[in-house]
């Protein structure tokens, strides 16, 4: 029986189906930093934005692990670095978001000590995420003025405000480079669509996630 050439063996091994290995790429990892935003507090954890995100970002053909979540409800900035300090979570990431700060306005902290802690926060997450700050994603804080929630608070103020502390977290976002994602015009539609606000009259639903996690989402493959 003649011998198959090497070269025609070679060809179709080549053109043989995929190994299971070769179909299951290593996944990507994900940290995801913040507070009840991040969390999704309300909702199922499948239907916050890190889970959301995973979920496209794999189906579009960017498999990820399950996120990394460091976050609570209520959490402002130092909070937050207190926990990040007791988690010690070991990178690098290959993706990272930060978003954080509402509690810090809602206690009527100064946008200065917010802008001091905010920034190490943002060093931190690009040390995460191997010094690539083309990795990183911050999101914008919502205004949760525009939620039932806020019925007989000075909502002008309080949009003011969240948008002082956006300027802010934008301005240093810029400054290491790293990606921003504005979302909070989005939140404001509350004011008139229930639908986007969960059960606690406050926080967001998983449908307002569901845009977050899209905007993250193009941002990401973007840059692929």
């Amino acid at each position: 029986m003649n011998k198959v050439p090497l070269f025609i063996y070679l060809c179709l091994y080549m053109l043989s189906p995929l190994t299971a290995q070769d179909m299951n790429p290593t996944k990507r990892s994900y940290l995801a930093l913040g507070d009840s935003y991040t969390i999704g507090e309300g909702v199922p954890d499948t239907a916050n934005f890190p889970h959301q995100a995973v979920q496209l970002l794999t189906q579009a053909g960017y498999p990820f692990d399950q996120p990394t979540i460091i976050a609570k409800t209520g959490w402002t900035t130092d909070e937050l670095q207190k926990a990040i300090t007791a988690a010690n979570p070991q990178g690098p990431y290959e993706m990272v978001s930060l978003l954080i700060g509402v509690n810090n306005q809602y206690r009527g902290r100064s946008s200065t000590e917010y802008a001091g802690e905010f920034e190490s926060l943002l060093q931190q997450a690009i040390g995460f995420a191997g010094q690539q700050p083309q990795h990183v994603f911050v999101l914008s804080i919502p205004d949760w003025g525009a939620t039932p929630f806020a019925e007989g608070r000075d909502r002008a103020q309080i949009a003011r405000e969240i948008d002082e502390y956006n300027a802010i977290n934008k301005a240093i976002s810029e400054k290491y480079g790293v990606h921003y994602i504005n979302i909070t015009p989005g939140t404001r539609e509350a004011a008139t669509d229930a639908s986007l606000i969960t059960t606690d009259h406050l926080h967001p639903s998983g449908k307002e996630y569901s845009r977050w996690a899209e905007k993250l989402v193009n941002a990401v493959v973007s840059q692929e």
